[in-house]
């Protein structure tokens, strides 16, 4: 978890109602012609950042390096959501500690849009819920750049929304074409993921890996693996010839390093950014970033 002492909803949204009112007394938000965006995750908060420009503002919701599944808002953050013009979140269950307020203020009449639903997600392996992970697949978030700046263009003519949107999808389709390229070095038998969790299916199926099996068998970070999937998975890497356990700088790696020292001193674990941007100079600060430094790490990893 992340470490935050966890409050009642129903406090915390009367107390940002409040901080919310006593600002539209003192004309703060309503008076200001600029479009404020929030968007839940900083991977989310890169794309609207291409597409608005100077048009608009734009508050992330989930610190750097913080897990998404778990994260919850201050009051503060509360306030921020109800007075947007736009709420831009990553949907289908990814925002699992914000799922409570992000419908409570959509209830009342905020301006939300989840992108996962609509960029075509792929189904988990139980086929009941669909994978929330889109951002790991540029194709998909140039899609998702221009569901933006639809939505931008319904709430101001102002600004060159779409305009941006393209200049970003040829961005990330050049990027694909670079990934593509890069994974061509390996082989159809190197191309095997083992994970941390389930994140990596949109990667696998943009490039043709086989996700092989994971530590913790879920799409959240909060689910628990059992003794016998443990074990499972130490026969699986072994039987495979597994040479990397990919985990995410976002969660602790101690089981997948249990896991591949069981497997033998040739596994190595290799830490990806999945669920959150890197820090300024890390190379992975921007989403295309992220997507180029994880691609390379992956190739590496599996020559």
């Amino acid at each position: 978890m992340n470490g935050r002492t966890r409050t009642p909803w129903g406090a915390v949204l009367a107390l940002s109602l409040g901080t919310a009112l006593v600002a539209g007394a003192c004309g703060g938000a309503s008076d200001d012609t600029t479009l404020q965006v929030v968007a839940t995750t900083s991977v989310l908060g890169d794309v609207v950042e291409n597409v608005v420009g100077p048009d608009a503002t734009v508050e992330v919701l989930v610190p750097l390096g913080s897990d998404p599944h778990d994260y919850q808002a201050s009051a503060q953050q509360v306030a921020a959501l109800q007075q947007a013009d736009l709420v831009v979140a990553n949907g289908l269950s990814l925002e699992e500690g914000l799922s409570d307020v992000l419908a409570s203020v959509a209830s009342d009449g905020a301006n939300l849009l989840e992108i996962a639903p609509l960029v075509d997600p792929i189904p988990f392996g139980d086929g009941t819920t669909d994978d929330p992970h889109v951002w790991l697949d540029p194709v998909r978030m140039a899609d998702a750049a221009d569901l933006i700046a639809a939505e931008l263009s319904t709430l101001s003519t102002d600004g060159t929304w779409q305009d941006r949107s393209d200049a970003y999808r040829a961005e990330l389709l050049a990027l694909d074409a670079e990934i593509s390229a890069s994974v061509a070095e390996l082989s159809e038998e190197d191309r095997v993921l083992v994970t941390n969790h389930d994140a990596l299916e949109y990667f696998a199926a943009r490039y043709g890996f086989e996700v092989a099996g994971t530590v913790i068998p879920s799409g959240t970070t909060l689910a628990e693996p059992s003794s016998a999937e443990l074990a499972a998975l130490v026969e699986e890497i072994d039987r495979l010839g597994v040479r990397a356990i990919f985990a995410e700088t976002t969660e602790p790696t101690t089981l997948a390093e249990a896991i591949a020292s069981e497997a033998g001193e040739q596994v190595q674990v290799v830490e990806l950014y999945t669920g959150s941007l890197g820090e300024a100079g890390s190379g992975a600060d921007t989403l295309i970033g992220m997507l180029r430094t994880n691609a390379r790490l992956i190739v590496e990893a599996l020559q």
